[in-house]
């Protein structure tokens, strides 16, 4: 007598008939997940890098404003120009952005000036701060 096979719809054998288990359906959605992590990681390391710029970027401003205001401050420190040589390392550091700390005028010799600065940083990093010292040689 003749052999019968069960037919699907689309008239192939059925999935238990042609060896396709139920293993390819536990698999779906693995690419969308795997990507979905991989972009998540990209995002994590863009972010990384933003966080690390804006902390350079705010430490050489620190660093730059307190060699300016440390120079003014020596210069009025010397008596090169009119002026408190603390009142004069601010308003020079203003002009860059940052705030006075600290300001030592003499301390390591006569006309020399040690000024400490700090610029605000937007965002979750704390303020970046710069010191200098400008002056004749101690």
């Amino acid at each position: 007598m003749g052999r019968c096979t069960a037919v699907g719809s689309a008239g192939s054998p059925t999935d238990s008939e042609s060896g396709a288990g139920s293993l390819t359906d536990s698999e779906g959605g693995a690419g969308t997940l795997l990507m979905a992590g991989l972009a998540m990681l990209a995002l994590l390391l863009i972010a990384s890098a933003a966080l690390l710029l804006q902390a350079a970027s705010g430490a050489s401003k620190a660093a730059t404003a307190a060699d300016l205001a440390a120079l003014a401050a020596a210069d009025a420190a010397r008596g090169l120009t009119v002026g408190d040589p603390c009142s004069v390392a601010g308003t020079v550091a203003e002009h860059h952005g940052a705030a006075v700390q600290d300001c030592v005028i003499g301390e390591t010799g006569p006309g020399t000036a040690l000024v400490r600065v700090s610029v605000s940083i937007a965002g979750l990093l704390p303020d970046a701060v710069g010191a200098a010292r400008a002056g004749p040689p101690p």
